[in-house]
């Protein structure tokens, strides 16, 4: 069951309430489902018992209450608990894998993964003022607009239906790809900064991440294949705990992968000094950068973050270990390990389809453009772990790993390419 199918089954229980009379309310055309925040359980969660409540005109528990015994008997669904002030934790069979599903549902589609029919049969007619950046974003809402089943066309005279915040100067000195990004990334009414900040390969530009995971993630494909084996959805392995990022707690000491210090486990991108100040990625980096943590997605579209707290896990910068680690300092993933689990990476990548909605039905690239850089933050600290190390042999979990990064990768690639921008193979 993907998110995308939980989400129909949430939706489906409201309706059934409302028809057997115990609810009375407008079924909502959406249900959010997030990883459970702190204090919640189960895979996933809900709050539509708090999105009814007041429509309802009942408690929020008391909705709750009568949602979770339909949702208990949806097909998949183990167990449904009511937390807090109403929140639905919803715990999967152990034969369900939300992550392999997702992955399947995305390798499938491939760079139409996401594509609707919100505006199925309508022509959307812009009006843009001559004006650059108002271009820009006519032709990145006209791509849009054809993933939803519309078509758009695109015409300069009065009255204006689009017009963004105008460049405060040319930005074609940037380049093709970094100028579209300092145009579609700000919201229409900002006002777009056209500076070299764009084209700096460092933490502190977004572009560059979001370019920089799809990148990485082809060389993994390439390298993989050198080693002989290739992607296949499944159990990924890897258990978030608190403190943690997505890839597990690997040691006692803060969560780090052996061989890794605990300086550089808060530091993905190699900015410390340990590092000599200077990016892996392969140039110096600010003095002040500081670590990517891991709240959870800080893109508002994706609805309320509930992930884990705590730095991620770095891009595997440690040196290599003189010896195995011992033992007593080595946590071995708990029995669970294989059994699915939902991670920070899964809400952004489920939310895709909406994103793309939104950012069609209110002419607003810029909500995918931001809707990336939360794909690529998610999914940068998952790459370490994709590779055997050492003298592991890759096993189905690597090749897990290596499809759901893939997926993040068929996102990423897909999602420049409609907002005109090249996704690179190589950086």
């Amino acid at each position: 069951m993907t998110p995308a199918e939980l989400s129909r089954t949430v939706l489906h229980a409201v309706r059934r309430a409302v028809d057997d009379g115990e609810l009375s309310v407008t079924v909502p055309e959406r249900a959010v489902v997030t990883e459970p925040g702190p204090g919640g359980c189960g895979d996933f969660a809900t709050t539509i018992a708090l999105q009814l409540a007041r429509p309802a005109g009942q408690p929020a528990l008391r909705v709750a209450e009568i949602l979770r015994t339909r949702l208990a008997e949806a097909e998949g669904v183990r167990d449904v608990v009511v937390t807090g002030p109403g929140f639905l934790n919803i715990s999967f069979d152990e034969q369900v894998d939300p992550v392999a599903g997702l992955v399947r549902e995305i390798r499938e589609k491939g760079a139409r993964y996401g594509y609707g029919d919100a505006l199925a049969g309508q022509v959307v007619a812009l009006r843009v003022p001559y004006e650059v950046r108002a271009e820009v974003v006519a032709d990145a809402v006209v791509r849009l607009v054809g993933t939803q089943g519309g078509r758009a066309t695109v015409e300069h005279g009065e009255p204006v239906n689009l017009r963004p915040v105008p460049a405060p100067e040319d930005p074609a000195p940037l380049g093709p790809d970094a100028a579209r990004w300092a145009l579609l990334h700000p919201a229409p009414h900002d006002r777009p900064r056209i500076t070299a900040d764009h084209l700096i390969q460092r933490e502190s530009n977004p572009l560059f991440r979001v370019r920089y995971a799809h990148a990485r993630i082809r060389a993994l494909s390439r390298n993989a294949a050198r080693l002989g084996f290739s992607a296949e959805p499944g159990p990924i392995g890897l258990v978030p705990q608190l403190g943690a990022g997505i890839s597990g707690t690997y040691a006692r000491s803060g969560g780090r992968r052996p061989g890794v210090s605990a300086e550089a486990a808060g530091d993905p991108f190699g900015t410390s000094a340990s590092a000599g100040g200077h990016s892996l990625l392969g140039t110096l980096a600010h003095a002040d950068a500081g670590p990517l943590v891991g709240p959870g997605p800080a893109n508002p579209d994706l609805g309320p973050a509930n992930a884990n707290p705590g730095p991620l896990d770095p891009l595997n910068t440690g040196t290599t270990p003189s010896a195995p680690p011992t033992p007593a300092d080595a946590i071995p993933l708990p029995p669970h390990a294989n059994t699915p689990t939902p991670l920070p990476l899964l809400t952004p990548l489920a939310a895709h389809p909406r994103i793309l909605a939104v950012a069609a039905t209110r002419r607003a690239p810029d909500r995918l453009a931001r809707h990336l850089v939360t794909v690529a933050d998610a999914v940068l600290p998952l790459l370490p772990c994709v590779l055997p190390v050492g003298e592991e042999k890759p096993s189905a979990a690597h090749r897990a790993r290596l499809a759901l990064a893939e997926a993040a990768g068929t996102v990423l690639a897909g999602g420049l390419s409609l907002l005109g921008i090249d996704a690179p193979e190589h950086l």
